[in-house]
């Protein structure tokens, strides 16, 4: 349980056990709250308020979610009062290291052999997108991957993805298999028709060069949806 202390009252007055970085050096990362994590990235509070104060006001600008703290913007992150650019800069650095780890695990797994393996790692790449971003995982004929690339990122109702710019990639990466995927931040994981039309249209260029499109994934906060475990692929 976290202990704040007296309200306003500096943390370099606090007991050593409850200082974040102290606490972090004596029993660990794992033993700090998210809370207490983001106050290490603030460094340092304000006149009025600790750095723990304002790390709680972060989280509750974000609904005490750290999904819902990383679609916010840097200007949003500035919106709590002693938060200023170099702050906001440094949390959201911070939060998209924490994607980009998420991206090399995945890149480390030997090889895709169904769908949530690889919607497991998309829903968390994607599903703190504000806009539609699509994102195309390519693999090699041993369904092992060897790149995660997003192609374009729209607005918020949708995005278009340039087969051209899909398929120079595949080329140069000699890829024989694709994952096509987008989110939807409303959270609705029903395809489109217009989901659709991209899928097929993409599909059947990939025959073309003799690669195979092998899925197309919606994810969302609220899940995700597979065109190849709904049959939607054929």
């Amino acid at each position: 349980m976290e202990n704040f202390n007296k309200p306003h009252t500096p943390i370099k007055q606090w007991a050593a056990d409850d200082k974040p970085r102290e606490k972090m050096l004596a029993r660990g990362a794992d033993a700090l709250s998210a809370t207490e994590l983001l106050a290490i990235l603030i460094n340092n509070g304000t006149r009025s308020k600790s750095a723990i104060d304002l790390a709680r006001e972060l989280l509750q600008q974000g609904s005490n979610s750290l999904s819902s703290l990383a679609k916010m913007s840097l200007k949003d992150l500035q919106k709590v009062k002693g938060v200023g650019p170099a702050k906001a800069v440094a949390i959201k650095a911070a939060l998209q290291l924490g994607i980009l780890l998420e991206e090399e695990a995945l890149n480390q797994l030997p090889v895709l052999r169904s769908s949530k393996d690889i919607a497991v790692y998309l829903r968390k790449r994607l599903q703190h997108e504000s806009r539609e971003s699509f994102i195309v995982v390519y693999l090699n004929k041993a369904n092992r991957v060897l790149a995660t690339e997003v192609v374009s990122t729209g607005g918020v109702t949708g995005t278009i993805a340039d087969p051209k710019i899909i398929f120079k990639r595949a080329l140069e990466l000699q890829a024989s298999h694709l994952i096509l995927s987008h989110n939807h931040p409303s959270g609705n994981l029903r395809p489109s028709e217009a989901d659709r039309k991209l899928t097929d249209k993409i599909k059947q260029a990939a025959r073309l060069i003799d690669m195979e499109v092998i899925d197309h994934i919606i994810v969302s906060d609220q899940g995700y949806y597979s065109f190849a475990d709904s049959g939607d692929m054929i």
